[in-house]
């Protein structure tokens, strides 16, 4: 949106984000700001764990070729 604000010219937007046509610009474009952001607020994040990743003597065999 800040190139087409700069701009105002919808195919230096598509240029820039390697479009085959301006047709897959406009569908971006007239996406609404509102409904985007539901759906990323609607994601539920990944649990993480915390801790050091120790690997099993099998996977260090297969690494080191054995």
């Amino acid at each position: 949106m800040t190139v087409l604000q700069a701009t105002g010219d919808i195919r230096k937007v598509s240029l820039w984000l390697g479009h085959a046509g301006l047709a897959t610009t406009q569908m971006y474009l007239r996406a609404d700001p509102n409904e985007k952001l539901s759906i990323v607020e609607a994601m539920i994040p990944p649990t993480l764990r915390t801790g050091k990743f120790r690997a099993t003597d099998e996977l260090i065999q297969l690494l080191n070729g054995k």
